[in-house]
């Protein structure tokens, strides 16, 4: 364990008696259709400092609205926080080959907001992504993205002047955290969801952000198990996060 993750599990261990009071457990059908209940540990946060935040983050904590959650699944560990390191990257043949394809790509950063255009792309994704679910983008926005927790922006992508893809992430002083990727399934071809990651990585870089957390990684999907193809990358495992490359 790093110095910097061994003081962070030191000050959450103490933050985490004072808050521990507020999580309660929610089982629900699993979101990721694996055959296993899931149950969220959450609560629900007011505005929360920027230390805290990252607190969360680094003890494998997620955001979903004005919650944080961790998953408290009784038959299934499927669920394993990610994080890359930016200045650690190295991309490979098939990374650099992403970022000269979606050249024509033009990225924005802008608030994060609910605006026609985004929501009617978002929901034609979702539709997509959940054809068995009637899934509004709206409320993805409402009850998803937008949060009084802590600050965050869009990562727009567009072509030609058409929205074809955005990323959601909250950030900090010295971490982002990417809460939701939604992309136009016609330009499936571009693999935007790994030129959105590669934008992370290139906006940290910038910023001299250190840690990125990229959500959970899951072997067993296909839409959460590519993110492992970014190296070295950090699991987090037995409450510490452990160094992979592949």
């Amino acid at each position: 364990m790093s110095l910097y993750d061994e003081q962070c599990a030191q000050e959450f261990a103490f933050l985490q008696t004072r808050m521990k009071q507020f999580f309660a457990e929610m089982a629900v059908e699993c979101p990721y259709r694996l055959p296993h209940d899931a149950v969220f540990y959450q609560a629900l946060f007011s505005p929360l400092s920027d230390r805290v935040m990252e607190l969360f983050l680094a003890s494998g904590y997620r955001r979903n609205g004005n919650c944080l959650y961790t998953m408290h699944c009784p038959d299934c560990t499927a669920c394993i926080p990610i994080r890359l390191h930016p200045m650690e990257m190295r991309l490979n043949r098939n990374q650099r080959r992403v970022l000269k394809k979606n050249q024509d790509i033009e990225v924005e950063f802008a608030p994060v907001e609910a605006s026609a255009e985004s929501v009617k792309l978002c929901e034609k994704f979702l539709s997509n992504r959940f054809p068995q679910k009637n899934n509004d983008g709206k409320s993805y926005y409402e009850g998803f993205f937008l949060n009084r927790i802590i600050s965050g922006m869009e990562i727009r992508y567009c072509l030609n002047g058409r929205l074809v893809g955005t990323g959601i992430v909250d950030i900090g002083q010295n971490w982002m955290n990417g809460v939701y990727f939604y992309f136009d399934p016609v330009e499936s071809s571009r693999s935007l969801g790994t030129f959105n990651i590669l934008t992370m990585i290139e906006t940290c870089l910038k910023m001299d952000v250190s840690y990125l957390y990229l959500g959970y990684y899951i072997e067993e999907v296909a839409a959460m198990s590519y993110k492992d193809r970014f190296n070295p990358h950090y699991l987090y495992r037995d409450n510490c996060w452990q160094r992979v490359e592949r």
